[in-house]
């Protein structure tokens, strides 16, 4: 059956720009690398259509690049990444320009915006009272993780950027036919840098690296919009309750893992989480300088022509600036003052003083506090002479910038395995004599220990005390840690995540380890304190299943319970999807999730605590992610009050952060979401709740055990999927610097859950997103219609059931078992190869006749028509990239291990990354 443009006129402006990019790129591909390289591109480009129209076999395509050689390989290979990377750019712009349609047509403001918010709470009425405590300590944090499908340096996305900018400028100001030439110029010229750009590195990422992609998105999108966003939500709020203290902090303050997540990656040091907080912290101050450059620039007004407050002439006088040039020019003289005590600051705090220092005899400042006082003098002068449109510009966004990143720019999270701590605080409990085998103890011994140290003040360690390298290596990330929030203060390091918690020695281990350091303080006599909180992470199913009787068995302890006073009754607990899908699969682990946060609710009640919930979301649907706004809609009621934390990952953060537009949209859908789920009823259910609750219990052990028989059961399963996918060559290629296995193993269950959905989305399986789903549903209705029905009526009005099966359908859209078959061939067993193959055929085709039956869908992106049409338009591209993987997986598996042949295979990885946009 031939395939059909789903939406065709309200495309044809996309596909305008793709050809127009497309040409472009072509042209180059013909004069820098032949006729013949441009004529196999143009071929495979061509015959991948004609597959799509199931005009030929996809066997005949696979032949062109039978024996390629390397060298006329890698070019083809990046022709079609390139055309990924440019089909991106054109589907974003082509989104704003179908908002913008929207918006000149006078329709309501799309749901995820903040004006949608804001429409919904208006016709709420809701109590003021109410919403100051629904949302008092608000927060939404999205906090940037490293990532190994994200490798891309800083000069591709500058280049991107202004190839956006030229594609702007060209769709939306009237341009004479020369103009409009001289524009094709400059793009051609931009996509030909890109050409000769190399889009990866050629050596393995080091922490240092990563941290520096991290840090890049704060110049490229998010000191423009964040503070922003926080100031029109918070003005937006205040102006609907004003008698209530909304929001006394910025609600969006950002995160980081890299450089602190020290889980399984042994690069991560003492000295590495120095640099990371120091590095962070020069962004923020590089940023603060240059902008009072230029408002030193802009605000040139005279005292001959303005009057200004006493203050600010005071504050000018103190600045001490001797200028003849400015004798008049108070504002200026002040902004100066104001750059000299930040430059003392930096001197002070810094390894390295960013441009645009000012040496100065002035005092640095103590807090942002102060420098923000100081600006409001110049505020509040300005507007004293009516000026209120010089302050609400630049010194606005300098201030609420301030106010959001403060001089540490994000909080950088710590985070280690259960199990390393056991080890370290066993071997300081034997060297300081409290017990000579900690390990052998059961938990409430191990428990009474631990609680009796976190009362004293008395270490355990001394500088004359001798650890193993372990040991040694912990403990100087923690004392890092300290160093970090005495310099910066306790947002620097706001969390001690513990990953694989299980119990409440796994707990108290940590907050001793933060004592030791000199974090936690035990006090004396008025209970213990922490600027750093101490994070369960609830990974696996029997965990997540486990995960409140922790927590309240936790909050039993008293020393536990009293330091949660100390820090105003909150508590943060993270929900991980990763290892959760990789255990049980994508319908059992979703479910396990959304059980675990109703038993944490429930225990957040009896314990009389604040629960807030970290979800460590991947981008791809097998490890959590999907439409942020949807998925923290479909969370429980209860679930988000007024906070939430949520992971960003790899190409998933340039996707959402690379410029300002797309940041803007992905930062009010994580606000929009949040405070709608806080404040109104989102989850639909009522009084059928507990009804559902025992369909999705049953239909989601079906589903885990559906695909533990294929995943844990199947013998041979392991070696099926490291030949039939690229797991392997994931761990041996320069793509990041945490290993792809958290210990040497040929088991599942150790393999890392980036690699694991990764390989799976690379080969087109999907696996993660959706296995097992089929036979639960099919099992469970057992051809019963009104069994049919009653999964259609949850699918109707049920968030978290809509999405997961929404989400599921997604990931199934970007399956494709034809192309899936190709790389089964890399199976050199063919029993093994046709057994499993044919499962997990079999599974698919179960999967969406279910899905579609419960939906009443004719197809699986009939409620996403954008995803359905990227699909449509750009698929195609990413089928040669697929074909060249497997070719050259089998050549380097064959014995040629050229430095060429691995990259070809890297540059496959990522291009498919980047094309597919959420694959790991």
């Amino acid at each position: 059956m031939t395939a059909v443009d789903p939406g065709l006129p309200a495309t044809e402006p996309l596909r305008e720009d793709i050809r127009l990019l497309g040409g472009i790129l072509g042209s180059i591909v013909r004069d820098h690398e032949g006729d013949d390289v441009f004529a196999l591109v143009e071929k495979a480009r061509v015959e991948s259509f004609r597959v799509r129209r199931s005009e030929i076999d996809r066997a005949e395509l696979s032949k062109l690049f039978d024996g390629i050689d390397i060298a006329t390989a890698i070019p083809v290979i990046r022709a079609f990444s390139h055309f990924s990377l440019l089909a991106n750019l054109a589907e974003d712009i082509h989104r704003e320009r179908r908002r913008a349609v929207h918006v000149k047509a006078g329709e309501p403001p799309q749901d995820s915006s903040l004006a949608s918010t804001f429409a919904k709470l208006d016709a709420a009425q809701l109590d003021s009272a109410v919403v100051e405590d629904l949302l008092r300590d608000a927060l939404v944090s999205p906090v940037i993780t490293a990532h190994p499908t994200e490798t891309r340096r800083r000069t591709i996305f500058e280049t991107q950027t202004r190839i956006t900018d030229l594609m702007r400028f060209r769709e939306r100001t009237e341009l004479d036919p020369d103009e409009l030439a001289d524009t094709d110029k400059k793009i051609h010229r931009q996509i030909l840098t890109l050409w000769q750009t190399a889009l990866i590195r050629l050596s393995r990422l080091r922490i240092q690296d990563e941290i520096e992609v991290g840090l890049r998105y704060y110049q490229m999108s998010l000191f423009d919009v964040i503070p922003k966003v926080n100031t029109e939500l918070r003005d937006a709020l205040r102006s609907r309750w004003p008698g209530a203290n909304l929001l006394p902090k910025p609600m969006l303050r950002p995160g980081s893992w890299i450089g602190g997540d020290r889980d399984g990656n042994p690069f991560v040091t003492g000295e590495v989480v120095h640099q990371a907080s120091n590095r962070a912290a020069q962004v923020a101050f590089a940023h603060y300088l240059d902008q009072l450059v230029h408002l030193e620039d802009e605000l040139s007004m005279s005292a001959r022509l303005v009057e200004v407050t006493p203050e600010l002439g005071a504050l000018a006088t103190s600045a001490g600036d001797e200028s003849v040039f400015r004798a008049d020019e108070p504002y200026r003289q002040a902004l100066r003052g104001i750059r000299g005590r930040l430059t003392k600051t930096a001197e002070k705090v810094l390894d390295v003083v960013p441009d645009h220092g000012l040496a100065s005899t002035l005092d640095p400042y103590s807090t942002p506090q102060e420098v923000l006082s100081d600006l409001d003098l110049i505020d509040t002068s300005l507007r004293g002479i009516g000026d209120e449109a010089l302050a609400d510009d630049r010194l606005a966004t300098l201030r609420y910038s301030i106010e959001t990143f403060g001089f540490h720019l994000s909080g950088l999270d710590l985070r280690q395995n259960s199990e390393v701590h056991e080890e370290v605080v066993a071997e300081l409990l034997a060297w300081a004599g409290v017990h000579p085998d900690y390990t052998s103890l059961p938990e409430d011994e191990r428990v009474a220990i631990l609680s009796a140290e976190l009362e004293t003040r008395r270490p355990l360690i001394s500088a004359r005390a001798e650890f193993s390298e372990l040991t040694t290596k912990e403990l100087a990330i923690v004392t890092s840690a300290a160093d970090v929030v005495r310099t910066f203060g306790g947002g620097a390091i706001p969390n001690y995540i513990i990953s694989m918690c299980t119990s409440v020695s796994d707990m108290l281990e940590a907050a001793v380890l933060l004592k030791e350091a000199g974090i936690l303080d035990p006090g004396a006599g008025d209970g213990p304190t922490s600027e750093v909180g101490v994070v369960p992470l609830f990974e696996t199913i029997d965990d997540l299943k486990q995960g409140a009787a922790t927590l309240l068995a936790t909050m039993d302890v008293p020393v536990y319970r009293a330091l949660v006073k100390s820090r105003g009754m909150n508590q943060e607990v993270m929900l991980g999807y990763s290892d959760s899908n990789k255990d049980g699969g994508y319908l059992a682990a979703n479910w396990a999730l959304y059980r675990a946060e109703l038993d944490l609710i429930e225990a957040a009640r009896t314990a009389g605590i604040r629960l807030r919930l970290f979800h460590g979301r991947g981008g791809t649907v097998g490890r959590g992610g999907g439409p942020s706004y949807d998925a923290i809609l479909a969370q429980p009621t209860g679930a988000v009050t007024g906070s939430l934390r949520i992971t960003e990952q790899g190409e998933v953060i340039a996707a959402k952060y690379a410029e300002p537009r797309l940041a803007r949209r992905n930062l009010e859908t994580l606000l929009a979401a949040t405070i709608e789920s806080t404040l109104l009823d989102v989850e639909g259910l009522g009084e059928d709740a507990e009804p559902a609750y025992a369909i999705l219990d049953d239909l989601a052990a079906r589903a885990q055990a559906a695909y533990g028989a294929l995943v844990h059961e199947t013998p041979g399963f392991v070696d099926y999927f490291r030949m039939s996918t690229p797991v392997a060559e994931i761990g041996e290629l320069n793509i990041g610097s945490r290993p792809a296995s958290r210990k040497p193993t040929s088991s599942v269950y150790d393999l890392r859950a980036i690699p694991w959905v990764m390989s799976w989305s690379q080969s087109r399986v999907m696996l993660p997103g959706w296995y097992g789903v089929g036979t639960a549903f099919e099992d469970w209705v057992g051809g019963d219609p009104e069994k049919l029905a009653k999964l259609s009526e949850l699918n109707a009005k049920w968030p978290f059931f809509r999405t997961v099966l929404s989400n599921m359908a997604q990931v199934m859209a970007k399956s494709d078992l034809g192309l899936a078959a190709r790389y089964a061939e890399l199976v050199p067993d063919q029993t093994l190869r046709e057994h499993v193959f044919g499962m997990i055929s079999t599974e698919h085709a179960k999967t969406v006749e279910m899905y579609l039956a419960i939906t009443g869908y004719d197809g699986l992106l009939d409620d996403n028509p954008a995803l359905a049409r990227s699909v449509f338009n750009r698929f195609p591209y990413l089928e040669p990239l697929n074909h060249l993987q497997v070719e050259l997986l089998r050549q380097f598996r064959a014995g040629d291990e050229r430095e060429q042949v691995k990259r070809g295979i890297l540059l496959t990885m990522n291009g498919l990354a980047t094309a597919l946009r959420n694959s790991g």
